[in-house]
């Protein structure tokens, strides 16, 4: 396995921005704006590579500050306009339209912790580094997103165990 400070920007690029983008696609709800906030944290992350290929997790890095960008310009946007997420028009690859929809009800901070965990495969560290959290409350708002998908989805399960 090759060091990861010795990867080039352009393999992190090639290796992680599709996948940053879709992540946050799914947790922001419009795969555009996910694309542009992908593509200026990668701008970002360019002009800082010395420093960013030293992290842990440079992916973690690039999906925050691109989160972060995301929701200053959905702040900005009239919310009586926009709906936040749309689910039939997320393009990310979800199992089973009723989870996209389950997971279109969660606020962003309950879905971006289920993408980080399960759409990424972040460790509960890697999360909270990556979102600039505790590890508690990563913890704490996966339990409670799951207790919600539990609750909508619950119906899914048996129906897939007959």
């Amino acid at each position: 396995m090759t060091d990861r400070s010795a990867r080039t920007f352009d393999e992190f690029y090639a290796d992680a921005r599709d996948q940053i983008a879709r992540a946050l696609a799914l947790a922001i709800g419009d795969p555009d704006l996910a694309a542009e906030s992908t593509d200026e944290a990668m701008a970002r992350a360019y002009e800082r590579w010395p420093a960013v290929c030293r992290l842990d997790r440079p992916e973690g890095w690039v999906y925050r500050v691109a989160m972060n960008w995301s929701l200053s310009i959905l702040r900005r946007r009239n919310r009586s306009q926009h709906r936040l997420y749309e689910p039939g028009v997320v393009a990310p690859e979800v199992p089973h339209p009723e989870l996209r929809s389950a997971l279109a009800e969660l606020d962003v901070k309950h879905r971006t912790v289920v993408v980080c965990r399960h759409l990424l495969g972040w460790s509960v560290a890697e999360t909270a580094a990556a979102l600039k959290i505790r590890e508690g409350t990563v913890k704490s708002r996966l339990h409670r997103a799951h207790r919600i998908l539990e609750e909508r989805l619950g119906h899914l399960r048996l129906e897939e165990e007959s």
